[in-house]
């Protein structure tokens, strides 16, 4: 059937204008446009009869809910069809009941993929592609320092030595401990003790220990504290140092009302030689009434705890004994494992630690027993890794620590510590050369295995495969480790030579032992760490090299094309003599 033609208007002509100039527009087609709608048809029929009158006329609907439009197609909401789809859909729901009527067993088949049995070769093929979900966790495990349910301990100000200056100081006093945190929360406190000459430490320890609550109340404690502080700070005079700073035991005590248990903290009984925490019993829920998760308040509470510390360390120095300094330090090294804390920003601990390092006074003497102690803090290697971490590569003393620690925690986890000369600051990198030769997997294998490995043959691939898995984890630390107590040296030329031997002692022990395999990335991130260890060693043994030990190229070379041309030249005269001896041509 024949397409009608499209008829051409034609436009007025304008006078003094040729007819040949003038071009005829063509209408577009309206197929395939949202006009094609039936009930659009009755719109656009008496167009298309003037323009042309031979047109078709509209189709009829069909019973097909669906007509193209274009490349497209739309869908009619008819009646028909949607009657249609609920017959279909009763249909079909009428056959699954009968299906399971007719089969009553289909619910209680058990289709799990590790019970089904495999044909030998299907199991071999599973063997061989398959791979271990087993690696290397880049976050250590923690210790379970502060208990997640732990109770509030009420605390009471001691106002027994406090005169009262004003009518108002003396409402506060008197108040019950609920509305002196009213007070507290209003701002009331600030008019009563900022910017006065003498400000109360009872009421400073209250506000210590405040810092423990749930962040709606220890915020307004933490800011009252630092301002109350910095306040007697710049109007002390040279003669009056009367500046508060807690305690070793009133760290304890803030710890404890945090929920710590750890015996290594050494809080047991600390609450009865306290005047300042009120026993009394709370209701469990405390801490389902909190907004703040527990982990984020127990992480504010002790960011508020760190950075006051900070601030006595730094205006004070000597406001601690040595003793004092090394159990504050293993305190809050111990409280930065907990479990709760491993993925969150450790900045303000990063921080206290340096300067409470700085203020031991007799700092070569006591960095062995701090090292004994820190190593004792844990007992999981990559917990000690991250423990040395907390100390960060930016001191003379904290990089000697890093240092120090690192060789006695590799030597404790290989049971070394007393056959090498650890303590000699100049023997560290020959013992660190001795100590590579047992971080060979095949001998930590060894270590490892008489204490894992079961009797009963059918568990022993298991087994096997768990051990492999703590092989390389171990030795990962412990390669980690090797790493820090070399960057944290001053490498001289003197040094030169141990450290070429370490280099050789990591390509022959480690590096060659590790057997790589698709099933087991984890040996292969033990592969890229034994190949960086080593670059970086070898570039720190360019830097290092004695002058005598340089190898000059252009000179080397040199001296031997000398050596070359003379021997030629001398070898020329020698035959030329020879030949003019004999009277025959030169």
């Amino acid at each position: 059937m024949a397409r009608p033609k499209k008829t051409p208007l034609a436009l007025p002509q304008e006078e003094g204008v040729p007819a040949a100039e003038v071009a005829p527009i063509l209408l577009p087609s309206l197929k395939g446009s949202c006009f094609d709608h039936p009930l659009h048809q009755g719109v656009l029929h008496p167009v298309r009869r003037r323009s042309s009158p031979t047109s078709a006329p509209p189709p009829k609907l069909s019973k097909k809910p669906k007509f193209t439009s274009g490349t497209s197609e739309s869908y009619v909401n008819s009646l028909d069809y949607l009657l249609q789809e609920k017959r279909e859909l009763a249909l079909e729901q009428k056959q699954e009941k009968a299906l399971v009527h007719d089969c009553p067993d289909l619910n209680s088949l058990d289709l799990d993929e590790d019970e089904v049995p495999l044909t030998p070769e299907h199991r071999l093929l599973v063997e061989r592609f398959s791979v271990s979900l087993q690696v290397i966790p880049p976050v250590h495990p923690g210790e379970t320092v502060f208990l997640p349910g732990r109770q509030p301990q009420h605390c009471i100000l001691d106002h027994s030595n406090l005169k009262p200056r004003s009518q108002l100081e003396a409402l506060f006093l008197s108040c019950p401990p609920a509305q002196q945190l009213s007070f507290l929360h209003r701002g009331l406190l600030s008019n009563l003790y900022l910017h006065t000459p003498d400000c109360p430490v009872p009421l400073l320890q209250w506000l210590f220990q405040l810092l423990t609550w749930p962040p709606e109340t220890s915020s307004g404690a933490f800011g009252l504290l630092w301002d109350l502080s910095m306040d007697g700070l710049f109007h002390q005079t040279d003669g009056d140092k009367h500046w508060w700073c807690p305690s070793l035991q009133e760290v304890m005590e803030a710890f404890h009302s945090l929920g710590a248990h750890s015996p290594a903290l050494g809080l047991q009984g600390l609450c009865q030689h306290s005047g300042r925490v009120l026993k009394n019993n709370i209701s469990l829920s405390w801490s389902e009434q909190q907004d703040t998760p527990p982990a984020i308040a127990l992480d504010i509470s002790l960011s508020y705890i760190c950075k006051f510390l900070a601030l006595c360390a730094l205006t004070q120095p000597v406001a601690y004994t040595d003793g004092d300094l090394l159990g504050l330090i293993e305190l809050l090294c111990q409280a930065g494992l907990d479990v709760e804390l491993r993925l969150l920003p450790k900045t303000d601990l990063q921080q206290l630690l340096l300067l409470l390092l700085q203020n031991i006074q007799e700092w070569p003497g006591k960095l062995q027993q701090l090292c004994c102690t820190l190593s004792k803090v844990s007992g999981h290697h990559h917990n000690l890794l991250a423990l040395v971490q907390f100390f960060l590569d930016v001191t003379s003393r904290s990089r000697q620590l890093r240092s120090q620690l690192s060789l006695v925690i590799i030597a404790q986890m290989l049971d070394q510590q007393e056959m090498l000369p650890l303590w000699e600051e100049k023997a560290q990198l020959s013992s660190l050369s001795q100590l590579l030769t047992l971080m060979k997997p095949s001998s930590l294998r060894q270590y490892l295995g008489s204490e894992t490995l079961p009797p009963c043959r059918e568990q022993q691939p298991k087994a096997s495969a768990e051990l492999d898995h703590k092989v390389c984890y171990l030795c990962y630390s412990l390669l980690t480790l090797a790493g820090v107590v070399v960057s944290c040296q001053d490498i001289t030329p003197d040094q030169w030579g141990d450290l070429q031997l370490l280099c050789l002692q990591l390509d022959r022990h480690v590096s060659t032992h590790i057997r790589e395999s698709p099933q087991a990335m984890h040996w292969t991130r033990l592969k890229d760490l034994a190949a960086q260890t080593y670059i970086r060693w070898q570039e720190l043994l360019a830097h290092c090299q004695p002058q005598a030990q340089y190898f000059n190229l252009w000179k080397d070379n040199s001296l031997r094309l000398l050596a070359w041309a003379g021997s030629e030249q001398g070898s020329r005269n020698r035959r030329k003599q020879r030949t003019e001896a004999r009277g025959g041509p030169v």
